[in-house]
């Protein structure tokens, strides 16, 4: 049965309202708006118009799928993150606004590195933190890297969506094995890698634990396995006095630290994210960051 786009919307709203309150309204429009293809405006202006079968059925479809906790970045096949329209799949987590105080680092520090600077995004996923530096450190080359190979799949898409090919590069790597030769050398080394303890990864959210990928959550017994491999695999391939931005999760502030300063690293700054939870670090390597 064809219906209007105005009682698309309203029927959506209706069945969206119990849950999701007054918030309801937003989330109908967007699910409207990614079934048919259309934007706001279009479907304001498009309000009478009656929709094919085909989009009425998405819509029902996209509603059914948010109601049983689907995240709606799944549905729509994509999120909004630092300025950027990326494609996401269940392959990535979600960009969240609590990356941004590691990608705010990332951008600061690497505004004031050497000319044409390397930057390495460990655990890219989406390449959300990566492309975001990308399109702020203009002469910047970038390596996107990440076990998943579906994960690559999505951040080369969204790197040529963006159009930052031409310095932009993705690869397969694995942070629990020494960096691989062929990667080079680089002046910082970015990363939101996975920190779900093995007891938080159980009291996780259903939206997060039944749909986002546990190989991007799970940090290990105690959440800090990929900090202590990456400072391990990685250290070695940062230039003299090159630096590395983490984010963390709550309260993983001092271990995180702990980490770096035991490998020679010295802590320049830790970020809060938008709640005014201690949320990234940035730490510099070697001797130079002694003397600076």
């Amino acid at each position: 049965m064809v219906k209007t786009y105005a009682d698309l919307y309203l029927d959506a709203r209706k069945a969206l309202l119990p849950s999701e309150g007054m918030y309801a309204g937003n989330i109908a429009r967007e699910l409207v708006c990614a079934a048919s293809g259309k934007t706001q405006e279009a479907l304001i202006a498009d309000r009478g118009l009656y929709a094919s079968e085909e989009i009425c059925l998405r819509v029902e479809n996209f509603v059914r799928r948010h109601l049983t906790g689907e995240p709606t970045a799944y549905i729509l096949g994509q999120w909004d993150f630092a300025d950027m329209t990326l494609t996401v799949t269940p392959d990535v987590l979600i960009p969240r606004d609590d990356s941004m105080a590691v990608t705010e680092l990332a951008i600061k520090k690497g505004l004031f590195l050497p000319q044409n600077p390397r930057i390495l995004d460990l655990c890219t996923g989406s390449g959300c933190i990566g492309l975001a530096v990308a399109r702020r450190v203009k002469d910047a080359k970038i390596t996107l890297a990440d076990i998943s190979q579906e994960a690559l799949r999505v951040a080369k898409k969204n790197t040529a969506d963006l159009h930052l090919g031409g310095r932009v590069s993705c690869v397969l790597v694995d942070v629990k094995k020494p960096a691989a030769p062929f990667l080079g050398k680089f002046d910082m080394i970015v990363s939101n890698p996975p920190y779900v303890t093995t007891a938080e990864m159980e009291r996780l959210d259903a939206s997060v634990k039944d749909y986002e990928p546990h190989l991007a959550l799970h940090g290990g017994e105690d959440g800090l396995d990929f900090y202590r491999a990456i400072v391990q695999n990685f250290t070695p391939a940062l230039r003299p006095g090159g630096c590395v931005a983490f984010e963390f999760g709550k309260g993983q502030d001092a271990a995180v630290c702990q980490i770096l300063e035991q490998a020679d690293y010295r802590i320049l700054e830790l970020k809060q994210d938008n709640s005014g939870i201690l949320r990234a670090v940035l730490a510099q390597h070697g001797e130079e960051a002694a003397e600076s």
